[in-house]
Order: structure tokens, then sequence, then C-alpha cells
């Protein structure tokens, strides 16, 4: 069967597809690895959900933290937690998500993925505390948390999320999610503002420039049209390069106090330096083969 890229021009920006190719026969994109992601909920009978791989099936595990049970399933007004993993995940039919032979843990932590303020801050915690405790069983190592508030902070906001996040870093577990979709240029969405929560923003796709909302306190770049996709970009990726470093056995030590916040300084190491005079700030846009070419000596 021939293969599609979930997005050819997105991935050939983030060099995705070079990645792909170069590293064909060393790393397996994904597999052995599941990438949860909290949103407001996924329909698991569609066929992209389905999918069985020759070693499982795609969707391991689920989670709805606002009923405590294992349904995932989206109640209206819930939209967007059904296809906010193809960009990460996707494997059917020929359309490959970034690590697409990945595991998925689906899980329903709030009821609409934008936030009316921080009143759903209990089932996000709920849902991030789940994956905690989870998270050797499946074999987690990355969280999208794609909630946002769309509003516009320049520091954190306590809430319940701050200690399953700062236990999830502690476990050297990547969470990230979007800075938002307004063009803000002085603050970025709740909880992507979260010292324990990597900020992930977006460059215009086919242009090396900032766009959407970031600010001071965005953590990465990635080109996409909506920052739920570059969030989703950024996660998958960072599984391609915790496979890397193992492979390459890279002392990633080197570059930060738990795995994820290596893993963060890496890409920003290697990534495409964004001067964004709006904010004003210098940004890094995420170059997947220069992160892997580093970690694997090349």
């Amino acid at each position: 069967m021939s293969t599609t890229p979930y997005d050819s021009i997105n991935f050939a920006q983030t060099r995705i597809l070079d990645t792909w190719q170069r590293y064909a026969d060393q790393l397996t994109w994904g597999r052995g690895q599941c990438l949860a992601i909290l949103d407001d909920g996924c329909d698991l009978s569609v066929p992209q959900w389905q999918v069985e791989m020759p070693w499982g099936r795609k969707v391991i595990a689920s989670y709805n933290s606002i009923d405590d049970n294992a349904d995932p399933t989206p109640v209206p007004p819930g939209y967007h937690g059904t296809s906010v993993g193809y960009p990460s995940s996707l494997n059917h039919e020929g359309v490959l998500g970034v690590a697409y032979n990945n595991f998925v843990a689906q899980i329903r932590a709030v009821s609409i993925v934008h936030l009316s303020g921080r009143g759903e801050a209990d089932t996000m915690a709920a849902g991030l505390q789940w994956v905690l405790e989870h998270h050797q069983e499946y074999n987690i190592t990355a969280v999208n948390l794609s909630p946002l508030d769309d509003e516009r902070h320049q520091s954190p906001l306590p809430t319940l999320i701050d200690g399953p996040l700062g236990a999830l870093r502690e476990q050297g577990i990547w969470v990230s999610a979007p800075c938002g979709n307004n063009g803000y240029t002085d603050g970025i969405s709740w909880p992507a503002c979260q010292p324990d929560c990597f900020s992930i923003g977006a460059t215009i796709p086919g242009e090396h420039a900032a766009h959407l909302d970031r600010f001071t306190n965005t953590d990465l770049l990635v080109a996409a049209q909506a920052t739920s996709s570059s969030n989703a970009y950024a996660a998958a990726c960072s599984m391609i390069l915790r496979e890397a470093i193992d492979v390459g056995a890279y002392p990633w030590q080197d570059h930060g106090p738990t795995i994820a916040d290596a893993m963060l300084a890496i890409f920003q190491q290697t990534g495409v330096s964004i001067e964004d005079p709006f904010v004003p700030s210098t940004f890094h846009e995420l170059d997947l083969l220069a992160a892997v070419d580093l970690v694997l000596g090349r």
C-alpha cells in the first residue's frame, strides 16, 4: 500500500519526512510508546481509531474523567477530541501521522476544548492523574493536553492541574498544550502557560514566520495552521526523539533535569531561529531531523 503523510507541507517544513527517510532502518516511529490525548471526547467507533496494527490495537486505553468511567465518547458541545490525534498518530489506509506506529490513550477530560475560564481544572487534573497512575502500564511517554481558554496569560495560574503536571514532569513524561489561535502577541492560553506544561505555538505553513498566539512564555513553534496541530506534532516528535536518544544512548542529562526538559532543550537548540518583531522575541521552530541528527551523532 502506498503511504501519504497526514500533512505533507507542514511535515516537510518540520523535516519529519526527511527524518522518516534518513532513519527508516533505525527508528520505529512511536512503536511501543503510548500518547495520552486529553480533550473533549473521542468517538472510538470511527475507522481511524479501530485500526489493528501488527503489534496491537491503536487505542489501547480510554478514560472519562468527567464521569469516571472508560467511555470517552464526546457529548455536545464537545467536538474536537476525535480528530485531534490524527496529526500525531494516524495509521489508516496508508495515511500516516508523525508517530504513526504509536499507541494512543483517549481521555475525555473537559466538556469542550475551548474552555470558559478554568472551571474544568478538576476534571483535567483527574485525567492527568489517571495518566500518572497508568503511565508504566501503557508506557505513556507523551501527553497532548489540548484544551485552551483563549485568554492572554503572561504568567502561570495556580489550579488543581499543577500537582499532576509536576509529577508527570518528574517522571520525564512530555506534556504540552497549544498557545491558542487568536493572533495574540501579549499572552498565551491556559494551561499552556503553566510551568510544567510545554507551550506550543505555530509558524506559517510554507514560511519561517510566527503566527497565532505567542508570547515570551512560548516554548516552541511548529509549522501548522492551528496550534492544536502544532501541539500534536510536537508531542509526536518528542516520541521519535525519545527513541533516538535511547537508540543512540545519548547523554540527555547534559540538557536538563528530566528527559522531557532535555528534549525541549534539544528541540530549541537545533530549531530554526525565528525573530518575531511583534512580541518581540526570538523563538525556535522545531526541526525534527536536526534534533535526531544531534542525538544520533550525524
